[in-house]
């Protein structure tokens, strides 16, 4: 009787935990299936940056890309197979690709809807012009490690092609940018020996400096050279810049602010750099610039008027004033939170859709949040006609519409570099899913 129970008991136990693992599996596989059918219907199914294209094929379901991921929910398990379930909020670690056990990733630019500009960049980051190189986001790596990771492979490339340095009185090398790239290629041009010089036609923090304040941004672990590890996943924008403060404090580095380079070209077996201070030669060029380039103005009458911006840096300044944010993605509402949080600010957003849904979870929570407490007005769908001296004309509903405003910030998105880089003559390839 004892043996009968046991043989039971160990059967019903060799039943139940597979049966166990199959329920949990399909539940996490339901849930992971319905947040991507959330993301599609909120058109979120498209990635923006660099991101992992799984094989079916291939993949074993084990999880290690979902686990390597510091990102919540980016990538699922559905029906035993890795899948993207929030597109829009992979920014590009790529350590789902170094964790799987079977290469079932490939890390892809664009889609097949859309197509992401990337320029020609050979292995060791040189582009189709010989001894100019692009490192960071302009190459499409717009995470903060990488981009670092990436600045200091290129000059590590440069300084070894380099036979002769400081030939005939020319710089070794010039780097364009002082953003995240462009700070690593400069500690490593430093560790290197290098005779090199940085501009940024901002200052130092590059691209970061145009975020709102208080904005988190995502990392992971990196290594800056004559500096040491910097262990972050998440730090918010004023914490980042000063980080960058300390690096340069510490390693003595100087960038040459305010200091836009406006044209690239060989002069006499070097280059020649025309910058907005001054010229400067230099043997090799790093370009460590943002994808963004200019804004994308509205074009409408009255744009040029001083009271209209296209970031949002000092929030504060704006309070007690009818401010009118312009733009559906994530700039512009962060931008519009964070000037709703002024005291008495009258906050309206201008979107062309009758929905903004092409933004973060967060950033849509904090939203509706906002509107509901009447802190930011929408005015959905609407486009902005006209700007005059205390208004902003727009149409809303087939009517004109008189706002009041005494700032507008705009969010059209930004244009690439395209123009100049391809004056100095680098190419670009248009990608579709592809690596």
């Amino acid at each position: 009787m004892l043996e009968t129970l046991i043989y039971i008991g160990a059967g019903a136990i060799t039943v139940l935990i597979p049966t166990l693992y199959f329920l949990r599996e399909r539940r996490k596989s339901g849930s992971a299936q319905a947040k991507l059918y959330q993301a599609m219907e909120a058109g979120l199914d498209q990635p923006v940056s660099i991101h992992p294209r799984i094989n079916p094929d291939i993949c074993i379901g084990s999880g290690a890309c979902v686990q390597a991921c510091p990102e919540k929910d980016v990538l699922g398990l559905v029906n035993n197979r890795g899948v993207l379930i929030s597109p829009s909020a992979c920014i590009g670690h790529g350590l789902c690709q170094a964790s799987c056990p079977v290469d079932a990733i490939t890390l892809v630019f664009g889609t097949e809807k859309r197509g992401v500009d990337i320029p020609h960049v050979k292995g060791n980051f040189e582009t189709n012009v010989p001894g100019i190189y692009i490192a960071g986001e302009l190459g499409g790596m717009g995470l903060i490690a990488n981009a670092v990771k990436q600045g200091v492979e290129a000059v590590h490339y440069i300084a070894q092609g380099l036979q002769e340095r400081g030939k005939n009185g020319a710089l070794d090398l010039a780097i364009v940018g002082a953003g995240p790239a462009g700070i690593a290629a400069s500690l490593q041009a430093q560790k290197e020996g290098l005779n090199f010089v940085i501009l940024d036609q901002d200052d130092l923090g590059g691209t970061i400096l145009t975020y709102p304040r208080r904005k988190l941004v995502m990392t992971t672990p990196m290594d800056l050279p004559g500096y040491g590890k910097v262990k972050l996943r998440e730090i918010q924008k004023e914490a980042l810049l000063q980080l960058f403060q300390d690096v340069t404090a510490k390693t003595g580095l100087t960038v040459l602010a305010k200091n836009k380079v406006e044209d690239i070209t060989r002069d006499n077996g070097h280059f020649r750099l025309r910058a907005k201070q001054g010229q400067y030669f230099a043997r090799r060029v790093l370009l460590a610039i943002g994808r963004r380039g200019s804004p994308r103005k509205l074009g409408v009458p009255g744009e040029m008027s001083p009271k209209v911006a296209y970031r949002v840096i000092e929030p504060e300044k704006y309070a007690g004033l009818n401010i009118l944010v312009v733009g559906g993605g994530d700039s512009a509402v962060e931008a519009a939170l964070a000037l709703s949080e002024q005291p008495r600010t009258t906050v309206h957003l201008s979107y062309r859709q009758d929905k903004i849904f092409r933004i973060k979870p967060g950033n849509r929570q904090r939203l509706d949040m906002a509107v509901s407490t009447r802190r930011i007005v929408p005015i959905l769908p609407s486009e902005v006609i006209r700007i005059e001296p205390d208004t902003a004309i727009l149409t809303h509903q087939g009517e004109e519409l008189a706002l009041p405003v005494d700032y507008i910030f705009i969010f059209a998105g930004g244009e690439l570099p395209t123009e100049f880089l391809q004056k100095i003559g680098i190419e670009f390839t248009r990608k579709f899913g592809e690596a």
